[in-house]
């Protein structure tokens, strides 16, 4: 025989305390510049997310209220958890980042200089460099921010950072691609891309595998494979690339984000 496979699974690794929420200074780890002032606006900012900074207040707002991930492909069960995760799959790649999103029309007397609220969650994951693609993921927006401004300028804010050229004003860096996947039955989720200037491609089938916690918004998958007994969900996906944004898209986010 003239090949041999060594393969041996590895352990998920078990962080300390000290590993998910980072050093002090935080590093971001990310490959591209944060143009802040291509971030926010009048009425909110995003930021990046910083454990030590920000996780308390997000798990504070969306710990105890698993209805909010419903549609999602995982849950997390505690901070450390969904910290580790932020930290293994986020952080430690340098194409991705989690962005804090700050409501600076409603201040936090606890947390003044934030300049606002902690109102939600968004990212930028599952990045080709290559191909300047990636995906605005993670998209959470607490309960009491909801029917506001903040999911929309949120979007539009990652929207401009991703897509305006470097040399732009303000700028931005420069992608041609940005993908939004959503639960086919998640109507908010894919009515807010549609109105920020996303266009429906189609359906990935069976993209994701889904725990228990999460079993009732899938379907039964085969019996006998490798997972067998879990259900399964399919992911609506839309995008906006750099075509619709010098098109067009571009006027439709600044009118919702205002001049500035």
């Amino acid at each position: 025989m003239l090949y041999v496979n060594k393969y041996a699974p590895s352990p998920e690794p078990v962080l300390s305390e000290s590993e998910v929420y980072g050093s002090t200074p935080y590093d971001i780890n990310f490959a591209y510049p944060i143009h802040e002032e291509t971030l926010q606006n009048e009425r909110t900012k995003l930021v990046p997310f910083i454990p030590s900074v920000h996780g308390e207040t997000y798990w504070k707002h969306v710990g105890h209220d698993p209805a909010t991930f419903r549609y999602y492909p995982f849950i997390f069960k505690t901070l450390h958890e969904y910290l580790t995760w932020l930290e293994l799959r986020i952080r430690r790649d340098p194409l991705g980042i989690l962005f804090a999103v700050i409501d600076k029309t409603r201040p936090d007397a606890v947390h003044p200089d934030w300049d606002g609220s902690l109102a939600g969650v968004i990212g930028m994951f599952n990045t080709s460099a290559p191909n300047l693609a990636t995906e605005a993921a993670y998209v959470v927006v607490f309960p009491e921010f909801r029917g506001t401004h903040i999911a929309k300028d949120m979007v539009g804010l990652l929207l401009r950072y991703l897509l305006q050229l470097p040399s732009a004003s303000p700028p931005g860096i420069g992608f041609r691609r940005v993908k939004w996947s959503a639960h086919p039955r998640n109507a908010p989720s894919i009515g807010l891309a549609e109105r920020m200037g996303f266009k429906r491609e189609g359906i990935n089938r069976w993209v994701w595998v889904l725990p228990d916690e999460l079993a009732k918004e899938g379907t039964p998958g085969r019996i006998g494979d490798a997972f067998s007994g879990k259900t399964g969900r399919d992911s609506a996906v839309l995008a906006l690339c750099w075509d619709d944004w010098e098109g067009g898209c571009r006027e439709r986010v600044q009118g919702i984000l205002g001049s500035q």
